[in-house]
């Protein structure tokens, strides 16, 4: 096979230089600060946390700390907020600056959620272009004005359902505002998780934005091959692992090799679990054994996928409360 080298290479958002383009994308309950530090580890060159609540920092809730917090092998990471106000989001980002201080701010206006959508915030901005432009505008200027150069940077879906494809609009309207990068999931609204991602509006996004800013992709990258077929295909400048990289935290250094190489490979059973421990231990020191050990079910039945009696190991997750429970399940791996 040919190598394709090219497509694994540094790139910039705003002031922030990258060594490389393979990121984890911002997870729902699962890009914590222990499952970052793994993918960190796994070759994961950025990663994002799961989408905090802009109303919850400007309430001042405690809850959105546990969100943000950096692990401590990263050197820089994003934190993503998401709202319906200018006001509320900007403000909340100046919060995040202050508490965390992350190297990008990044805005959801994609999360088809319903609960997310009625308040005006995640996909619900990609429909309305100028709402986005105005909290993108806001958010970079108060931050200015808080004396941070914090890169703000913003995540669309293709539109709200197949007949109102508004991804163009929200793109122009993101970039005009001042968007240092914009990451694509070309989905609609409608479609949630389901059906196809058309990997060929990422291709659209890029010859429309024309180097001004990185493209970034989001949607159905699994594997080392999906990741090369979306640069092939479509031309952007990095791609995001979402649940491509749960279970196995190493996709990042496996596709980084792929790339380089021509060579494929997976990483071993045995090293995936010792990761999922690795995983737990962190949780547990943060949260408690009972609260980590709860929290670890789903990413455990994840990790567990393709091992020998995969389906038994996953009935005993599912009622596992305690570190010593899991060491049992996974003994043959440990």
């Amino acid at each position: 096979m040919k190598v394709k080298s090219q497509f694994y290479h540094s790139v910039s958002i705003g002031n922030l230089k990258l060594d490389g383009n393979l990121f984890l994308a911002p997870v729902a309950g699962y890009s914590d600060c222990a499952f970052r530090h793994l993918c960190k580890r796994g070759g994961a060159d950025f990663s994002y946390t799961e989408m905090v609540s802009a109303e919850a920092l400007v309430r001042g809730s405690d809850k959105t700390h546990d969100l943000m917090i950096r692990s401590s092998n990263e050197k820089s990471y994003a934190v993503q907020i998401f709202g319906g106000e200018a006001q509320t989001v900007s403000k909340a980002a100046v919060i995040v600056a202050q508490k965390v201080s992350p190297e990008v701010i990044d805005i959801n206006a994609g999360c088809p959620v319903p609960k997310i959508i009625k308040t005006g915030a995640g996909s619900a901005l990609t429909r309305d272009p100028e709402r986005l432009f105005d909290i993108v505008k806001q958010t970079k200027k108060s931050l200015e004005d808080a004396g941070n150069d914090i890169p703000v940077t913003v995540k669309i879906r293709s539109g709200w359902d197949s007949n109102l494809l508004t991804w163009k609009e929200a793109a122009k309207a993101a970039l005009e505002a001042g968007a240092a990068a914009i990451t694509l999931h070309p989905r609609t609204r409608a479609q949630g998780y389901e059906g196809k991602a058309d990997w060929m509006l990422l291709k659209e996004l890029v010859q429309l934005i024309n180097k001004q800013i990185p493209i970034f992709a989001s949607g159905d990258i699994f594997s080392a091959e999906n990741a090369l077929t979306c640069f092939e295909q479509t031309g952007v400048d990095g791609v995001m692992f979402a649940r491509g990289a749960i279970g196995n935290p190493f996709i990042f250094a496996e596709t980084r090799h792929f790339l380089l190489t021509g060579e494929k490979y997976s990483t071993m059973p045995n090293v995936r679990i010792s990761a999922g421990m690795e995983e737990l231990d962190i949780l547990i020191n943060l949260k408690g054994e009972l609260t980590a050990c709860r929290e670890m079910r789903k990413r455990f039945c994840a990790y567990s996928k393709g091992l020998d009696n995969a389906s038994q190991m996953r009935s005993a997750i599912v009622s596992a409360n305690t570190r010593s429970d899991y060491l049992a399940i996974f003994s043959e791996y440990i």
